[in-house]
């Protein structure tokens, strides 16, 4: 039988256990954990990412699920986890969850749309509960700072789920910093060029021969025990479309967070974290095709600009390139660079030159030497042209260390901090929220640091707030 919730509690706040296994890799420790000594987990959001997620953690050893949640429990996608965990009980909405089971539970995970990362995770910190979340940790900015004020509140362990963080780049990019290979870097080039799934929609309405007026007061035909209410969550009312849900959502000022969301939280996160760059002093829209005021861009580039903030640490810009063909400027030598990675390679066409590369990004040097990468954990490599010898030797870096999921565990179990904390996260989504409201505005914008404020654009100002929440839902606005 499971500890009582008291010995639990008094297990997870103590590394108890942890000299007992001290002498094992990681892997091992999992082995090792008895059910009487895991981690009572409860998973909202159990479909599609969010079912990987309940595998990913289970994987670890070092969790039992205890609860599961999903606002369309039942369908299709959520079968894999349901088929495998029959005797779990289920719930569509997480706050009658936690009415019935806060006893129960230790930590829960968050694979659900964007726009309801943050109501799920301040329930949860609020009750003293471990929070693993996908990214980008929320929607707004307002609520960036709402989940980052209540992490440093309720001193509960919190891991946004940009994977990554904890894979090799993440090692190998710290000791760079440490060994001076980093001293210097003016521009970041971080580019997402695959297709998203609202470019089937060519920028237009996803049902034709409807305005789009037309369209959002329409209401589809609402699937067999869809708790719409819960999925919109805080969000103002909205007819049911089947365009919002299953990853549609991502398409959706409203709900996500686009490719930027997606995919910054994976391709940025090292260089801001380790280059201490916060918050930018602007962001500029370069270039923007297929705008309308309902879905994200077909393609844009847009440019953030940090200030100094060191002798070694020089103003810096991260400029972001997403959208089919819409590559960064290629530095010589990188097509003949070997990458450290698997990633499918860059493919070229007429006359080899280059017309597609995999998620990932290009660090320059003032000095000329650069550093190409992909996404995720994959590692740096020197860009093989005139300026490589600038670099010296790449240093050694921590090796097999515990993955986000075990690194998440572990961060409950009370043995460290979590890697993507939401002191750490928290501030690089908020810079994906720039990006995003740059998007949704079509403008560029001034951005003070200090009163995290737009200074030079009223409605872009306003969407670092969002709209109100819906009546009942105010409460989760409050640390």
């Amino acid at each position: 039988m499971p500890l009582s919730n008291s010995s639990r509690r008094n297990f997870l706040k103590t590394a108890a256990g942890a000299s007992a296994f001290s002498a094992f890799p990681f892997i091992a420790r999992a082995a090792k954990v008895a059910p009487s000594e895991r981690i009572n987990l409860a998973c909202c959001g159990i479909g599609n990412r969010g079912g990987a997620i309940v595998e990913e953690l289970m994987d670890t050893g070092m969790f039992n699920l205890v609860a599961v949640c999903d606002t369309q429990m039942g369908d299709r996608h959520t079968q894999n986890i349901l088929k495998k965990y029959p005797n779990v009980p289920r719930f569509h909405d997480f706050r009658k969850m936690f009415d019935k089971m806060e006893k129960q539970i230790d930590a829960i995970s968050a694979g659900v749309p964007d726009h309801t990362h943050f109501p799920i995770c301040m329930h949860a910190m609020a009750l003293g509960k471990g929070v693993y979340v996908e990214k980008p940790l929320a929607h707004t900015l307002q609520e960036c700072n709402l989940l980052i004020a209540a992490e440093a509140k309720y001193k509960v362990a919190c891991q946004m789920g940009n994977q990554g963080h904890s894979g090799p780049n993440y090692y190998q990019f710290r000791a760079m910093v440490k060994a001076g290979i980093m001293d210097n870097v003016t521009r970041m080039d971080a580019h997402m060029t695959k297709g998203r799934r609202w470019h089937k929609w060519n920028a237009g309405v996803p049902t034709k021969g409807m305005t789009w007026e037309q369209w959002l007061n329409k209401a589809d035909e609402m699937p067999k025990g869809m708790d719409w209410d819960t999925w919109l969550g805080q969000s103002p009312f909205h007819p049911f479309h089947k365009d919002y849900i299953n990853g549609d959502w991502r398409c959706w000022y409203d709900f996500g967070n686009g490719a930027l969301g997606d995919w910054g939280a994976h391709i940025i996160d090292s260089a801001h974290q380790f280059l201490n760059l916060g918050m930018p002093e602007s962001v500029t829209l370069e270039m923007i095709k297929g705008h309308n005021n309902h879905v994200f861009p077909m393609s844009s580039t847009l440019k953030f600009h940090f200030p100094e903030r060191s002798e070694k640490m020089p103003a810096m810009d991260i400029v972001w390139s997403e959208g089919v063909g819409n590559l960064p400027v290629l530095p010589d030598g990188y097509s003949k660079t070997k990458s450290n990675d698997k990633a499918a390679p860059a493919s070229g066409g007429s006359g080899n030159k280059i017309k597609s590369l995999p998620p990932g990004k290009i660090i320059h040097r003032a000095d000329g030497a650069s550093f190409k990468g992909s996404s995720h954990g994959n590692t740096l490599s020197v860009i093989n042209n005139e300026h490589a010898s600038k670099v010296g030797k790449m240093p050694d870096y921590e090796k097999n260390q515990p993955n986000h999921f075990m690194d998440f565990a572990l961060g409950v179990k009370g043995e460290k901090t979590c890697n993507s904390s939401f002191a750490v996260a928290g501030e690089l989504s908020k810079v994906l929220c720039l990006g995003c409201i740059a998007q949704r505005t079509k403008s560029s914008f001034k951005f003070d640091r200090k009163t995290e404020t737009i200074t030079d654009h009223k409605i872009a100002n306003q969407l670092l707030v969002g709209p109100p929440p819906r009546k009942g839902w105010e409460e989760y606005y409050k640390v």
